[in-house]
């Protein structure tokens, strides 16, 4: 699609849900399980974790961030936040800044590292019901709050990100978008495509909407996020024209369809989003000035005129 982007994408994605203090028996087992081997994942705001984290570290308010078990690990605790809508490259840079603080600040050598944590996900076996259709991890690593000691190995890590992602994706209900012949792949690569593209709580089922509409309609779905990740290029720097015109497999602009993979890891509300799109007939939105929140509509001259009105160029 020519024109401004839809995008609302390469903002900081919204936390993660976090459980009541109460927690079932079983999860009170899984916790001690991980404990025993030197891996506790945590879900908290990680709004109040936007740098890299680590005990005693900066990056947080340690008493707004408790940790739901019942006995505290003898060993050291480090911490690594994979805030929802990280890729696997922006985790493995993660895993290399949490490791230099464990170093410098803790005195503290973690068996895990970047280059492992790679190799780690490359190895990994995906869940038994994406083999078949999946192209890789992407979309897989369950981005939460984990705790680790210096004994934990990047398996271990990378383990417990795939059974968090079971675990969270089990919740969600396919039958409304297999009655549309998208499979749970496709799912997930239409949530990691929410995830990007809004930090609203509400709008997310109104993007996935989009999608969903653009798809059934043979129209482009023209996310600029899917052309950043095929190309590499962050969120930090605008894309060339060469760029947005590229031929790659993931520029949604000239390209109908679905991309190949996720785009991102998504959290569990950018999941049920895009399994469960709002009802309405939209198939353009566009960022506000407030930088959060997008309108939305059906019609392309109201799409160009909020663009130009927002400042993305006038046509």
């Amino acid at each position: 699609m020519g024109g401004p982007s839809m995008s609302g994408e390469g903002m900081l994605p919204p936390r993660s849900e976090r459980p009541g203090r109460k927690q079932p028996s079983r999860s009170q087992l899984a916790q001690r399980r991980l404990l025993a081997g030197g891996l506790l994942v945590v879900f908290f705001g990680l709004a109040l974790w936007l740098g890299v984290s680590a005990l005693g570290g900066s990056g947080g308010d340690d008493e707004a961030a408790p940790v739901a078990t019942t006995a505290a690990p003898a060993a050291p605790v480090l911490r690594v936040v994979f805030p929802e809508g990280y890729d696997r490259d922006q985790m493995v840079a993660r895993i290399g800044e949490v490791r230099k603080i464990a170093i410098g600040r803790r005195k503290i050598t973690p068996k895990l590292n970047a280059k492992g944590y790679r190799a780690a996900t490359e190895a990994a076996k995906l869940p038994q019901q994406f083999r078949a259709d999946a192209r890789g991890i992407e979309g897989f690593l369950f981005p939460a709050t984990y705790e680790f000691t210096a004994s934990t190995t990047a398996k271990q890590l990378v383990g417990d990100q795939l059974e968090f992602f079971g675990q969270n994706f089990a919740k969600v209900d396919l039958r409304e978008s297999k009655k549309k012949n998208l499979t749970p792949y496709d799912v997930l690569i239409i949530a990691s495509m929410v995830e990007k593209e809004t930090i609203a709580p509400d709008e997310r089922p109104k993007v996935a909407a989009v999608i969903y509409n653009r798809l059934k309609a043979g129209m482009p779905l023209g996310i600029d996020a899917t052309i950043r990740y095929g190309l590499k290029v962050p969120g930090t720097e605008a894309l060339r024209v060469s760029q947005l015109e590229s031929d790659n497999p993931y520029n949604t602009r000239n390209r109908t369809g679905l991309p190949p993979t996720p785009i991102a890891n998504p959290g569990l509300a950018s999941m049920q989003a895009a399994a469960h799109p709002a009802d309405v007939d939209f198939l353009f939105f566009v960022r506000k000035p407030d930088r959060i929140h997008h309108f939305f509509t059906a019609s392309e001259d109201e799409f160009y005129a909020k663009a130009c009105e927002y400042g993305f160029g006038c046509n």
